[in-house]
């Protein structure tokens, strides 16, 4: 008995089950297809702006040429109404009146420029300048251009032609075909600020984010340098390897350095006149232990030590970028040229390097932040020199040559 009620519970428990079933399986489902739906929306959000963008476009283009056609069919059924009334006025006996409809008509026509050609080789100009009826020659290339414009139209009175009427665009015509082109030109414009507010709006975020990542570095690493100084302090104290211990010293002068460098980031650094050639052998002077043995240093200075306004750090920290990419590029053997040259604007620092050259497609995007031709590269240090070149130092930086031979990476510097 016991085994039939359970068996029976069971049933029950199942046939509830296989509704609760469908319906989580339905709102999985859903949810899935909401999911792919939103993906497809983000990915091809950017080309169904510019689908939605391009159709309105062709909506207002087609709408206003839709209206110029109607314009110009009305504009064609008024003259032809006008012809007929000249025609009218012109079989009239000269002793009849004129009559109100007529006169009407002839007044209301006060912007289509006209140019009536009598049967006798004279003409008749109407909402035309003064100066235009006295010149046949004018008169002549008028009849010309309405011709190609508007078809003539021919007055007759019992089958006999009296005149022909050629007739041009009013001025709101030739206004209203060039507003189709001026809309679209306000759009391109509207379209092209909102491109480069989306543009300034993502660099900023980016910026942000790259500083408070430099930020965030830099406090991470003050407190084991912190230690690290102190243990190096105790190691000197007890007269253990000093020459290990200048060593030790100097890492961490640089470990403080970069520290420093980091937490500098997103904030407005302080310049000063820096003697330029001592600040770039500074430099080259930690680094070049560091080297590999198999890469020679050649100095080609060829202007007399000035002072430029510099971030003395952050200049080495630029140089140091150069001059590692430079090595990498080489795979850590060649000939490395550092130059001083004298610039139109100031002062440049170049870095040539014998290495396989910049691929020609990656030339104008190695500043961009996040780009890197390096299979464990960040896309971090070229742009981080742009931005303390450029943003900072108001001097520019680029890739001077670059080929199969080597490349050559330029810093300029304006002289005040």
């Amino acid at each position: 008995m016991w085994g039939q009620v359970n068996a029976k519970n069971h049933g029950i428990q199942l046939s509830l089950a296989r509704p609760v079933t469908k319906c989580f399986l339905f709102l999985a489902q859903a949810y899935t297809n909401m999911m792919i739906l939103r993906t497809l929306i983000t990915r091809y959000s950017r080309l169904m702006l510019t689908g939605i963008a391009l159709a309105i476009v062709g909506l207002i283009l087609w709408q206003t040429r839709s209206f110029l056609e109607a314009y110009r069919a009305e504009q064609q059924s008024k003259m032809e109404i006008w012809a007929l009334a000249q025609s009218q006025f012109m079989g009239m006996d000269p002793s009849e009146s004129l009559g109100p409809l007529i006169l009407k008509i002839f007044q209301s026509n006060t912007q289509t420029p006209m140019v009536l050609a009598h049967r006798d080789g004279s003409y008749s100009v109407n909402n035309l300048p003064p100066e235009v009826a006295e010149d046949t020659v004018q008169i002549n290339s008028l009849i010309d251009q309405y011709t190609g414009e508007n078809p003539p139209l021919v007055m007759e009175v019992d089958g006999a032609v009296l005149a022909t009427l050629y007739w041009g665009p009013a001025p709101l015509a030739q206004q209203l075909a060039y507003y189709p082109w001026a809309l679209l030109l306000v759009l391109l414009l509207f379209a092209g600020l909102v491109m480069i507010y989306h543009r300034s709006s993502k660099i900023a975020a980016q910026n942000k984010l790259w500083a408070g990542m430099a930020r965030e570095t830099a406090h991470q690493i003050a407190t084991p340098l912190s230690a690290l100084m102190g243990w190096s302090g105790l190691l000197k104290a007890q007269g253990l390897a000093p020459e290990i211990g200048q060593e030790i010293d100097r890492d961490l002068e640089r470990l403080h350095l970069i520290t420093d460098r980091f937490a500098r980031i997103g904030t407005q650094p302080t310049l000063s006149k820096v003697p330029l050639v001592a600040a770039t052998q500074k430099a080259i002077d930690y680094l070049k232990p560091r080297w590999p043995e198999s890469i020679e240093l050649v100095w080609d200075i060829q202007v007399p030590e000035v002072g430029i306004m510099l971030n003395e750090p952050l200049y080495a920290w630029c140089l140091e970028n150069l001059l590692k990419n430079a090595i990498d590029a080489m795979q850590g053997k060649g000939t490395l040229t550092v130059q001083l040259q004298k610039h139109a604007q100031g002062m440049a620092v170049r870095v040539v390097d014998q290495g396989p050259g910049i691929p020609r497609r990656a030339v104008k995007k190695i500043f961009q932040p996040g780009f890197t031709t390096k299979k464990r590269g960040w896309g971090l240090g070229l742009s981080l020199v742009h931005r303390i070149v450029v943003n900072y130092h108001k001097g520019w930086v680029r890739v001077a040559k670059t080929g199969p031979q080597g490349t050559v990476m330029e810093l300029v510097f304006v002289s005040n």
